[in-house]
Order: structure tokens, then sequence, then C-alpha cells
């Protein structure tokens, strides 16, 4: 399941791509398998491991092409590892509204941007992120350690990158079937999978995912723009 549009952030193959905050690495992989370098960074070494035994496996497997080099880094998107200017794209998804200094992350992410180079990055849409907190504490930090620490609207999200010294550009929704299941689970406790109604939305999703029918790629597309659970939006670095 991907957030982020490919066709958006202009992704090339031998184009060098830093995923921070990869977690389970579903973008790294799509970066990997269109021919594109990809370093995925992230703070968890389990979700890491995962990553590169997958990275492995794609390998041995054909999926990406000869020559493409895809490795992984553990790191802390305030103190990004990588000299000023290293990567043609950048992917960002679902990090920023984790993060206490996303001033920090923001200017970070800027610096290892190549002049004229892309990011994408993603966070949860303002509406249907209220709905999440206004139904459960336990969905949000302080109250969950690693939770989300904030809300953005597309203004504060475009302002956050513009003071990095980006110029920030096109913007979509996605994952709008998703956000009706994260209320669901705040309703019954985030944590209560064993839910019958959890249960039942989420075998739908996966089918969805799975089976991708068109309808419910339509329904989706007719409805991202107000309940999208994810707010993408593609920034670019002026040329020096």
């Amino acid at each position: 399941m991907l957030t982020v549009d490919f066709d958006k952030l202009d992704l090339q193959p031998g184009h060098l791509v830093l995923d921070m905050g990869a977690g389970a690495g579903r973008h790294a992989f799509e970066v990997f398998r269109r021919g594109a370098h990809i370093v995925a960074l992230d703070y968890s070494l389990a979700d890491l491991k995962d990553v590169s035994g997958l990275f492995a496996a794609m390998r041995d497997a054909g999926e990406a092409p000869a020559g493409t080099v895809a490795t992984t880094v553990n790191g802390d998107g305030t103190r990004l590892p990588f000299p000023d200017d290293t990567f043609d794209r950048i992917i960002c998804s679902e990090v920023m509204e984790h993060i206490p200094d996303d001033a920090a992350a923001a200017a970070e992410l800027a610096r290892v941007l190549k002049p004229g180079g892309t990011i994408a990055v993603t966070v949860p849409t303002w509406l249907p992120e209220q709905v999440c907190w206004a139904l459960s504490s336990e969905y949000h930090a302080p109250f969950v350690e690693g939770g989300h620490v904030r809300i953005f609207t597309e203004a504060s999200l475009r302002t956050r990158f513009r003071n990095a010294g980006l110029k920030p550009g096109a913007v979509h929704h996605a994952h709008a079937l998703h956000s009706p299941y994260w209320w669901l689970k705040c309703a019954v406790g985030p944590t209560n999978d064993d839910n019958p109604l959890v249960q039942a939305y989420l075998k739908l999703l996966v089918w969805d995912i799975t089976k991708a029918p068109k309808l419910t790629r339509w329904t989706e597309k007719v409805l991202n723009p107000v309940l999208g659970k994810s707010l993408v939006l593609y920034s670019k670095k002026p040329e020096a």
C-alpha cells in the first residue's frame, strides 16, 4: 500500500533516494523495484532487520534491476548521518507527526536533499486525525509513547518546509477507506484488535489492497479530498 505517488515524485532509475522513517519498508521496496538506489533509515533496529532481509530476498528473486543498491541505516531524523546535498529524492511518510522537534527534522531533510531534488512528505490529514484524537486519548502522545504529538494542517505543513528552505508544490490525499477503520479502532480502544467490527473492517481493507476492485478504487478516489487519511505534500529544493 503506497501513499506517495511515484509519478509526482518523478522517481527515475539510478536516483539515490532516502526513505526517512522507513518503518516496515513499503515505500523503500517500491523504490528498489523501480531501479533507484535506496537508503532506508529508521530508529527501530527490529524494523531495519526485517527490511534488510526483504531487500536480500528481492535481490535473490530478481525483483530489482541488477546493480541497484539497497541498504538500511539506523539513525535519528533530527540528526541525519549524511553529507549535505546527498539525495536526489526523499520520502518521509507518516513520520513528522511523531517528532517533537519537527523543525529540526525538516531542516535536516532539506539539508541532505540535492538542489533541484524533490521530497514527498505524508502526514495524517487534519479532519480524520481530529476525530481520532477526540475518540481516544490512547491514540496519541503523551498517553502513548512514540505516538502522534501534533496534528498538521496543509498550511502548517507547507510552512514547516518553506521555512526549511524548500518550495512546497503539489498536494493530494490518500486512503479515505482507512479513516473509518481508525475511527472504529479509537472508539473501541486502539489496542483492541480482537473486536469483531475491527476484524471485519480489516478484512475489507486487506481485500481491497490485494484485489483493488474498480468499485472501491473509484469510491476512495471520490472520498479522498475530504476523508483521505493521509495528506501528501511534494516540495523541491531550489537549484543552487
